[in-house]
């Protein structure tokens, strides 16, 4: 059974940088397309990022050029870097894995809130 397990989130000030890690565990790690998430308060969850098991990367329109995310296959982990922050990034964001054959899993989240 697949894990993941999120962590990073915190409290940052606009403009600032945050780094969020997910830890794969359960399952075969290089045959899942990995991605971050994010719901809001009153809002759908939406993508932030996906990268896939070849290692392209996909980003929603509002982090373009702030996000990046990367996949660390012998360390069995995906991770967020995120700069610039806005406030309305401030969410809770989800770790993800899917594997058309084998499943959609997903952590438990991890809050983002960006303030001063």
């Amino acid at each position: 059974q697949v894990q993941l397990v999120e962590s990073g989130g915190g409290l940052v000030q606009p403009g600032g940088p945050l780094r969020l890690s997910c830890v794969f565990s359960g399952a075969r790690f290089p045959i899942y397309n990995m991605g971050w998430y994010r719901q809001a308060p009153g809002k759908q969850r939406e993508m932030v990022a996906r990268i896939s098991i070849f290692g392209s990367t996909y980003y929603a329109d509002s982090v373009k050029g702030r996000f990046t995310i990367d996949r660390d296959t012998a360390k069995n982990t995906v991770d967020l870097q995120m700069n610039s922050l806005k406030p309305e990034d401030t969410a809770v964001y989800y770790c993800n894995a899917n594997n058309v054959g084998k499943g959609d899993y997903w952590g438990q989240g991890t809050q983002v809130t960006v303030s001063s």
